[in-house]
């Protein structure tokens, strides 16, 4: 089959009801001049067939993953799982329309046992290639075999702690080795494994994120967001790039411009020594732009320049995933940014100023927003506040607290507004979020996968909250001493990322002067229309 190839010179196009949004905007960054790794795309309606259980089908999707990976390895003198110069690579989803965190990805494929040690020959990084390899067996157990990650967690945690270490970032290579080793046990006293050829790897990888269109998260997102009229997701294989090859190495994401209350400075966040997974999954708590302008300068200034060009191509603020292996800025994918009610208004009224758009065009992006009744929501007067964390998604919210998405939803149900408490968030609570008056967790940022659909959902956000320990079995979170019960009255800050006890006063205010601008553009909308309407008569 044909396949459909991305970076390096690559002219091939399609349209995102063939390959998904992600492949076809990437395609275009990459004809931009942009730094992108190569990639190819298995279309959409190869995996509705094939899941389906079309033999051809099968066939084709077996003859895309070979020709798809000889393009990579020509592409990166590299080979697939070679034993001094390997090829991994990251499975990818890809739906017609973004559906962020929903759908599976699989990340260092092909990191074979011989695989691993051709990486330590090729980088002289031991610690890199193991940690390589223990990634590679957390991402394949929990998503394409399926098993429940707790245990493995649980054994990576153990080991983090009788090596005194931080966290699993500050593991040696020889802890990392037999971390990975304790893995490979822990799958073969369950009767499964790892397949050790990197091509079995890919298979059964490509198959999963295929599959994963159909899971429970997948299509609750689908039902909340009207988007059930989408055919399925596309699969794109890309040449891995590391955030985690060392100190000068990182993932992170960036908005050109602040997706919660609209304003013009970007939005950055990363982690160093990671990759991508690590920030938007929102299991830790990343840095920001001005740590990574502290110790790379030169790479901040590459990242801003790359944010304005994107968003000048576009035409629309760009959520942005990039890596920085060993100094060198990646893109890994660029689309529109999902955005709070407020700064969709506000960002509309700039991007017209800028010259960016048309006001007709804005007035269209607007289309569907309660334009005259948006108002910004505020508390009265001072407090002081239980916990000081990260202001995720704008906007106040006030609820009764409550430890999972389940207890969300029934509080809701029964007509009492829910704050969801938790330690981090997976997009599994999609359908809680959806529920939930705000959110409010002890770890992630601004950029997790989380926040971007709480700012989507319009609900406010607070992340990184310090000293929040949670204890959802007990139903009991405790913050610095203050102890919350499930039912207890909390109220949250989503733009100070404040945390109060008790129910506060609420506020709201119409941000009048881009308002107004609104009403000037519908009006000369209307002369225009009447004007035409004359000049036909």
């Amino acid at each position: 089959m044909d396949i459909i190839r991305i970076g390096v010179g690559e002219k091939d196009r399609a349209g995102v009801e063939d390959i998904g949004a992600k492949a076809a905007i990437l395609a275009q960054v990459a004809a931009l001049g942009l730094p992108v790794p190569p990639a190819f795309v298995l279309p959409i309606g190869l995996g509705a067939a094939l899941l389906a259980g079309d033999r051809t089908a099968e066939r084709k999707f077996i003859e895309g993953l070979e020709k798809g990976i000889a393009f990579l390895e020509a592409a990166t003198g590299k080979r697939f799982g070679d034993r001094r110069r390997p090829l991994l690579v990251s499975v990818r989803s890809g739906a017609a329309q973004s559906m962020p965190g929903m759908l599976d990805s699989v990340l260092d494929i092909g990191c074979t046992r011989q695989a691993t040690r051709g990486l330590i020959r090729m980088t002289g990084n031991p610690r890199f290639a193991w940690d390589c390899r223990r990634r590679l067996l957390e991402d394949y157990v929990e998503t394409v075999l399926g098993l429940d990650p707790a245990p493995f967690f649980a054994r990576r945690d153990g080991l983090v702690s009788a090596e005194g270490a931080a966290s699993d970032r500050d593991l040696d290579s020889e802890a990392l080795e037999r971390l990975a080793l304790a893995y490979e046990g822990m799958l073969a006293d369950a009767d499964q494994a790892v397949p050790d050829e990197p091509a079995q790897q890919l298979i059964d990888a490509a198959r999963s994120v295929y599959r994963s269109w159909s899971g429970d998260r997948a299509s609750t997102y689908r039902r909340l967001q009207g988007l059930e009229h989408l055919k399925g997701t596309a699969v794109m294989v890309q040449a891995m790039v590391f955030g985690n090859r060392g100190s000068t190495s990182g993932a992170g994401v960036a908005f050109s411009r602040d997706p919660s209350t609209g304003g013009v400075e970007p939005v950055i966040e990363l982690l160093f020594e990671a990759q991508g997974e690590d920030v938007v999954a929102g299991r830790r708590t990343p840095e920001t732009e001005a740590e990574l302008a502290s110790r790379a300068p030169a790479m901040a200034r590459q990242l801003r320049g790359h944010l304005l060009e994107l968003e000048k191509a576009f035409k629309d603020v760009q959520d942005v995933e990039f890596t920085i292996e060993d100094g060198r800025l990646w893109i890994l994918q660029s689309r529109a940014a999902k955005r709070t009610p407020r700064a969709q208004l506000r960002i509309a009224v700039d991007l017209v100023r800028e010259g960016l758009i048309s006001a007709p065009q804005a007035l269209q992006r607007l289309h569907g927003l309660d334009v005259p009744t948006l108002a910004i929501a505020r508390f009265v007067g001072p407090a002081r506040p239980i916990a000081q964390g990260i202001g995720a998604a704008g906007g106040v919210a006030v609820g009764r607290a409550v430890f999972d998405s389940g207890a969300a939803e029934r509080l809701t149900a029964a007509g009492e507004p829910a704050i969801l408490i938790r330690f981090d968030v997976d997009t599994a609570d999609v359908a809680g979020l959806a529920a939930a008056t705000g959110l409010c967790t002890a770890r992630g940022g601004r950029t997790a996968h989380a926040s971007l659909i709480a700012r989507q959902l319009g609900k406010a956000c607070v992340v990184s909250c310090k000293g929040l320990m949670v204890s959802v079995d007990a139903r009991h979170a405790d913050i610095d001493g203050t102890a919350i019960e499930e039912g207890d009255w909390i109220s949250i800050d989503g733009d100070s990322g404040e945390v109060f006890l008790g129910q506060r006063e609420v506020v709201r205010e119409r941000p009048e002067a881009e308002l107004a601008e609104v009403e000037r553009w519908r009006a000369e909308a209307v002369h225009q229309e009447g004007q035409a309407k004359l000049a036909l008569t």
